[in-house]
């Protein structure tokens, strides 16, 4: 039996007072009976990635900054990610937009499934975001998760999913899990 799959649950809002952290507990909180692969969360504001600083493009793998080394060993150790994002101005948090602008191969033949927030259940932003996968050659699952602030939160803030979200975010995982696992051999072709 291969290794378990190793997906990253990436909280992409890193302003302060933010209402991101209680968005990723909860989409932690559904990977723990999981048995075809491990969730780890990784919070886009711990690690300190500053504007876009590299002078080679990304695609070039050319490196000159701890801090885009630190990312890129961290990238490159995930099979898929699962993106938790807010939606601001009808679009992508820049953090996110930065953070996947550092890397290119790191990205590549890897899948993703998106659970995002807002007024609207952020969906403008999961459309977005689909567009920079794509480029990025990763595979984005159809099943996601759009969370209301104003129907499946309590002031804004507090976590009350809609009775059917668990399953959303069931389906979601099983999609990223079997894209993941589905896109392995292309991992270790290279």
């Amino acid at each position: 039996m291969p290794d378990k799959l190793k997906i990253a649950v990436i909280l992409a809002s890193t302003r302060p007072e933010r209402v991101g952290p209680a968005v990723a507990d909860w989409v932690m909180e559904g990977t723990a009976d999981r048995e075809a692969a491990t969730y780890t969360l990784v919070d886009l504001a711990d690690q300190n990635l500053p504007l876009l600083d590299e002078p080679e493009p990304a695609s070039s793998g050319t490196y000159t900054h701890e801090h885009t080394r630190a990312w890129s060993e961290l990238v490159t150790g995930f099979d898929g990610f699962v993106f938790v994002t807010p939606e601001y101005n009808r679009g992508i948090p820049g953090a996110l937009k930065n953070s996947l602008d550092f890397l290119y191969a790191e990205w590549n033949d890897k899948a993703a499934a998106i659970c995002c927030y807002g007024s609207s259940g952020g969906l403008r932003v999961a459309e977005q975001l689909k567009l920079v996968l794509g480029e990025l050659q990763i595979a984005t699952v159809r099943s996601q998760v759009s969370i209301s602030i104003y129907d499946d939160m309590t002031d804004f803030s507090v976590m009350s999913p809609r009775d059917y979200q668990p399953r959303n975010r069931a389906s979601m995982f099983d999609q990223v899990e079997r894209w993941a696992g589905a896109l392995r051999p292309l991992r270790s072709a290279d």
